[in-house]
């Protein structure tokens, strides 16, 4: 199999990982005109709980499942006592205690678990690769490619075609629509955010074992969610979506063609996509 090809579908499943990641940051944004720079945090409280679960011996598939609800209650719980009272403020306001918070619990990952990054198992029944003709693959990252689609189309559904998914669209074109929806304003912003950074969590849970944790791992996971959401336009989950492909894609192929590289590419491509469509590929002006 062609090298590319090969790099084509590692990108594919890369570029999904970093869909759930931004998916939820564009959301977020959407609805509340937040700036979440604290966003890489729950990847990394995402990767580092699944670690710590693996080392109490308990199973990945449980840690699929806990992980997210656990950092989403996290997330629930931070809007209500520290974000929400800054949402009128202006934009700097967003920056400097995200920031801050994101700080904080770095800090308290590498008190806990060490500065050092550490490697998570691949779930035994992952373990191995596909062979079919001259297709040879990784099983964990098959699934993660499959895993993350069927995710996907959930998230669409619930987006268009839930009562949430109404309010959710609503407000990302006027948060004032939600109060004439008759719904609890502050509940349902609670309820987003919990949302979004649980998907953050679960894309943690889902690279562990093919990147490790690291303590540090929440910062490189914030610049590609701003890319991503960039590339594909704010507030859009078609966006989200097509732009994590696109980075995804991107980063993996370069990665070959050119490995010192592969990285600042990503941002070569948010380069041109801005000057050709400067809303991004599929969002509208905010």
């Amino acid at each position: 199999m062609s090298i590319y090809l090969l790099q084509t579908i590692n990108g594919i499943g890369i570029g999904m990982l970093y869909f759930l990641l931004a998916v939820g940051l564009s959301i977020v944004f959407g609805l509340l005109r937040f700036v979440n720079f604290a966003h890489g945090t729950f990847y990394l409280l995402g990767a580092y709980f699944c670690y710590q679960m693996a080392q109490w011996g308990m199973s990945f598939w449980l840690s699929l499942v806990v992980v997210p609800l656990a950092v989403g209650a996290v997330g629930w719980v931070t809007e209500k006592l520290i974000l929400r009272h800054v949402y009128s403020k202006p934009h700097e306001f967003h920056i400097l205690i995200t920031v801050g918070f994101a700080l904080v619990i770095q800090e308290v990952v590498i008190m806990i678990w060490g500065p050092l990054g550490d490697s998570v198992a691949v779930p035994e029944t992952l373990n191995g690769v596909v062979m079919w003709g001259s297709f040879i693959y990784p099983k964990y990252r098959l699934f993660v490619i499959g895993f993350t689609a069927v995710l996907a189309v959930i998230i669409w559904w619930v987006l268009e075609g839930t009562r949430l998914g109404s309010v959710v669209r609503a407000g990302s074109e006027s948060t004032e629509m939600v109060s004439l929806l008759g719904m609890n304003v502050f509940g349902i912003f609670s309820l987003v955010f919990a949302l979004g950074v649980g998907l953050a969590a679960l894309a943690g849970v889902l690279a562990a074992p093919i990147r490790g944790v690291s303590p540090f791992m929440g910062v490189e996971a914030l610049g590609v969610a701003f890319v991503v959401v960039v590339v594909g336009g704010l507030g859009s989950f078609s966006g989200a979506l097509v732009g994590g492909l696109l980075i995804g894609i991107v980063q993996s192929l370069m990665s070959t063609i050119w490995p010192p590289g592969a990285s600042l590419m990503i941002y070569v491509a948010m380069a041109a996509v801005l000057l050709l469509r400067p809303n991004g590929l599929l969002g509208r002006q905010v």
